[in-house]
This record gives C-alpha cells, sequence and structure tokens, in this order.
C-alpha cells in the first residue's frame, strides 16, 4: 500500500523536536508524498508553542518543493467534557486538529471516562483524528471509539512512532491490533502517520503498513491511501475542500 500523505508531523516550534518546516518539506518531497501535514504541539503542553505561533501560519507556503503543505495542530484533550486547548478563534486559522491525549495533561481517570472524552472531542469542528490512541497508560474502549468514529466521520490514527522501540507509549502493538479490528467491523477511517520529532522519520511508516497487513486491513478505509480518499475525508469531517487536480487549496 502506498500512502500519499504525512499529516502528523512536528517541527521545532514544538520544542522537543529537531526540524524545521523548510526541513520538513524537504524529506516529504524525498519520501515522494503529495501532501505534508504540520501539527506542532498546543500551548496546553508546557514548553511547546503558544497562540501567536499558530495565528501567524497564513505565512506557510501552500506548495513548495511539490508538496502541498496542511496547517495543522495537535491538541491536548483536557478533561473529562473533551475541551481542547486552543480556543476557537485560534482554530479558525487552522485546516484541521488532532487531538490527543499526553501524560501529565489529563487526569487520572478511568477508560469509560477516557473513552467518553475521547467521543466528545470528536464534536469539535476542526477534530478530524484522534492521534494515538493506543497507549495503555490511557486504556480505551476500542468497539465504543470505532463507533463513534463511524457516527462523526472522523479517523483514528495508526501512529508509526508508538510501534517504534524508541516509545515511551506502553501495550501498543497489542492495542494496535484491538484498535484496526475494530474499525475493520465498524467500516472506520484509519489514518496512518509518522508523528515525527525529525525530519529523519517524515514518509516512513513500514511497522504500521505491516500491521494493516497483519491485519488484513482494507485500503478502502485508509484515508491517507489515495488523493481521492483523502479529499473526501476532509469534505466529510471537517469540510476541508482539497484539489488534488494540481495540488491547490480552497481558501
Amino acid at each position: 500500500m502506498d500512502l500519499i500523505a504525512d499529516l502528523h508531523t512536528h517541527t521545532i516550534a514544538s520544542q522537543h523536536a529537531y526540524s524545521t518546516l523548510l526541513e520538513n518539506v524537504s524529506k516529504a518531497a524525498k519520501a515522494r508524498l503529495s501532501v505534508l501535514g504540520i501539527t506542532d504541539h498546543a500551548p496546553g503542553m508546557p514548553n511547546t508553542t503558544n497562540n501567536a505561533y499558530f495565528f501567524n501560519v497564513k505565512v506557510w507556503p501552500r506548495e513548495l518543493f511539490g508538496i502541498h503543505i496542511l496547517r495543522g495542530a495537535e491538541v491536548n484533550i483536557m478533561d473529562k467534557t473533551g475541551a481542547i486547548d486552543l480556543s476557537d478563534e485560534v482554530l479558525e486559522r487552522l485546516d484541521y486538529v488532532i487531538a490527543s491525549f499526553h501524560v501529565g495533561i489529563f487526569p487520572s481517570s478511568t477508560d469509560e471516562e477516557l473513552t467518553n472524552a475521547v467521543i466528545a472531542a470528536m464534536a469539535n469542528p476542526k477534530v478530524c483524528v484522534i492521534g494515538h490512541p493506543d497507549d495503555s497508560r490511557f486504556p480505551l474502549d476500542y468497539n465504543k471509539l470505532a463507533k463513534a468514529a463511524k457516527l462523526h466521520n472522523k479517523a483514528l490514527e495508526l501512529n508509526e512512532s508508538s510501534l517504534s522501540d524508541r516509545t515511551n507509549r506502553q501495550g501498543c502493538e497489542e492495542n494496535i491490533i484491538q484498535l484496526l479490528e475494530a474499525c475493520k467491523r465498524e467500516s472506520t477511517w484509519i489514518m496512518v502517520n509518522s508523528d515525527s520529532h525529525i525530519a529523519l522519520d517524515i514518509g516512513f511508516f513500514s511497522r504500521a503498513l505491516y500491521m494493516l497487513e497483519k491485519c488484513n486491513f482494507p485500503s478502502s478505509l485508509v484515508v491517507n491511501s489515495s488523493a481521492s480518499r483523502l479529499s473526501s475525508f476532509f469534505s466529510q469531517s471537517i469540510s476541508l475542500n482539497l484539489d488534488f487536480k494540481g495540488l491547490k487549496y480552497t481558501e
């Protein structure tokens, strides 16, 4: 399976990542991607960005080195209501957001409370994907989650970095199998991303692709497996219209 986009990547603006926007786009071109999403961490995570950073993403080019650039953010799910850490005023500047749990931000909770918080976060009109829902430190009901994502036309992420031997996340491979099986039963979208914190990782999906093959997961449910699927997903999920004929963005 070929993937045309990597939509969860970080730059030095996240402060614990190590590459610039230009370095990321250059690597995406070398990896023969068509679309790159830059999703630096939102301010709810200590020592990352601030609101001014996201207000000024308008200066990013829409196309560079033949790569279409999307303006995103990885927001934090902050509490049991599914609140995220960017205001509507900031979200208006962005194309899309990934909503994720991170250690030290979300209060200790049960799997039911965590699952309900994710589902509540999906209701935000800019949230199109739930990031790395594979960490045993944040146990989730994958059947309930897959059903809700299907209902709301959202995607659940298959995160390449979760399968790396460098990850701090726990139980990821086993959890990813459960996640993929639930999504296959419910015909729920999956989005495969690198979650790169250095340009060298952009477009590297080998472990994630192995998991898709292992679970016999259909390419028709992988958001970024074709331009038509990616365009259709964004249109249905968050009303973002992308024209992949020449990689032009509809403002």
